[in-house]
């Protein structure tokens, strides 16, 4: 793709049919406060490179999409004021516009795609917000899960959102949810979220053999690999709807929707829970960092035929 500029590592590692894991910039540039933001930006990185992984933290620099960033510009997303949150739908215009943008979802997995990157991993999806099917506020992220091949990791949806509503688009999507080590969606913040899941697997190989059949299927949808928070982090599920009700009404009452909706919520129950969900925010990031390192390295063991 003419806009693509990949790292020198990264392109190494995708030469050499090595395992590279891909992460956004939206988290970095919008989700989280300096300098938690880019400590959790390094460390997702370091927990990848220490399972044998090249991670490539995706983002719109100057005109053109960066298939990895090196320290400085992993910690110029961090700081920089006016940096764009960009969706697939924004990737052109910010192209175009030589603007500097932080990667959602659906543009990091479109843009990892591209590059020949199988395996993305972040902090939890977007979905379907309460009151969407008056509202019609379900994230992109959906669509672009259902109309991309690539493997996302992360700790289910975030937990401001209705589930429930979010795991039925997902199958209208034909985007394959599995569990790691669990049989419920993990709910972001919480372990458990009550609903059910189809399918589980416990070990990163098994995983990988799940992806292969995938690849070698020729499905054109994502595999959502959902892993649950670790236990020293988790926050009660009945907590964070007291928090989430809480920070709602506020949102509502100041006018606050759109992309604005998803960084204020979180920021308003960060703020309710006495900053116990920055910290499991950051846990669960590396934790999904980690854990898809683990089965790209599996995975490039033996190949994707």
């Amino acid at each position: 793709m003419k806009y693509l500029q990949i790292h020198p590592p990264v392109q190494a590692a995708l030469a050499a049919n090595r395992a590279v894991v891909a992460f956004e910039t939206s988290l970095i540039s919008h989700g989280l406060p300096w300098p938690k933001n880019f400590e959790t930006g390094q460390k997702m990185e370091a927990a990848a490179q220490a399972q044998g992984a090249t991670p490539a933290t995706i983002a719109v620099h100057q005109g053109k999409i960066r298939i990895g960033c090196d320290a400085p510009l992993l910690e110029h997303f961090a700081r920089a004021e006016g940096v764009l949150k960009v969706g697939r739908k924004d990737l052109s215009a910010a192209i175009a516009e030589g603007r500097d943008g932080g990667t959602t979802v659906s543009a990091t997995i479109h843009c990892a795609a591209a590059a020949g990157i199988n395996i993305f991993a972040t902090g939890g999806i977007g979905g379907v917000h309460r009151g969407g099917e008056k509202s019609f506020d379900i994230s992109a992220d959906l669509s672009a899960l259902g109309r991309t091949a690539i493997t996302t990791v992360c700790s289910g949806a975030k937990s401001i959102l209705d589930l429930a509503k979010t795991l039925e688009v997902l199958e209208s999507q034909n985007v394959l949810v599995i569990g790691f080590g669990t049989d419920s969606f993990p709910a972001f913040y919480a372990r458990e979220s009550g609903l059910k899941l189809e399918h589980r697997v416990d070990t990163p190989e098994q995983a990988a053999e799940i992806l292969r059949a995938q690849h070698a299927l020729a499905m054109e949808s994502a595999v959502l690999i959902v892993n649950p928070i670790d236990e020293e982090f988790a926050i009660d599920w009945h907590d964070l709807q007291i928090w989430t009700e809480q920070a709602e009404m506020e949102a509502a009452t100041e006018g606050v929707s759109g992309k604005s909706l998803t960084p204020y919520l979180l920021s308003r129950i960060g703020a309710l829970s006495q900053g116990r969900t920055l910290a499991a925010n950051q846990a669960l990031a590396v934790g999904n960092a980690e854990l898809a390192a683990q089965i790209a390295v599996a995975l490039a063991a033996t190949g994707i035929e």
